[in-house]
């Protein structure tokens, strides 16, 4: 069966049993709550997996997830560029969830704000130390426009230098045996 370049909810959950379900977000973010049977390659990692992506590719269709669909159309681009079909969840986990559909939690996982959250608290805190700071040393507040600068590009170029930066701190990075065991995964 050919896949489409997006699924629905609707459309995804009636066929989850044959996809091969890939995650690119945070694990942190994996770990509140993802499509069962998904396997966790953070963005940032999609790279690496590629050899293992492909030959999940070879046995059937890949469903590309995130939080709102932005990053896995990210990552199906970066797959197209290799020559690997995938297609992405429309609205990602967010519109999933809200239409009532089941998530997995790992047993025990601590949870982890969604990346949207942790952009908001680190760009709202540099804003408000750039006016703070601005009160006693005026170039300060050159932060803040720093912040406002970058959060316009992030609206225009559908990135977001922040959230990389915020995907390699500790709760954010996989571990390396997590991301071994999912490859092992992909592969088989």
């Amino acid at each position: 069966m050919t896949l489409s370049t997006a699924l629905t909810a609707e459309q995804a959950s009636g066929r989850l049993h044959e996809l091969t379900v890939i995650d690119v977000r945070t694990p942190g973010e994996y770990a509140a709550g993802h499509l069962p049977g998904a396997r966790n390659v953070p963005l940032g990692h999609l790279e690496a997996a590629l050899p293992a992506i492909r030959a999940a590719a070879d046995r059937g269709d890949l469903l590309v997830v995130c939080a709102s669909g932005a990053r896995s159309a990210q990552a199906c681009a970066t797959l197209a560029a290799h020559g690997i079909i995938a297609a992405t969840l429309t609205g990602g986990t967010t519109t999933w969830t809200q239409l009532g559909h089941d998530t997995h939690r790992p047993e025990g996982a601590r949870t982890a704000w969604a990346m949207e959250r942790q952009v908001r608290l680190a760009a709202g805190s540099l804003v408000l130390a750039g006016m703070a700071l601005g009160q006693r040393w005026p170039t300060a507040r050159l932060l803040s426009a720093g912040v406002a600068g970058g959060l316009v590009f992030s609206a225009l170029t559908d990135t977001c230098g922040m959230a990389r930066v915020l995907a390699k701190l500790p709760p954010n990075r996989p571990k390396a045996t997590d991301l071994e065991a999912t490859f092992t995964a992909l592969a088989s």
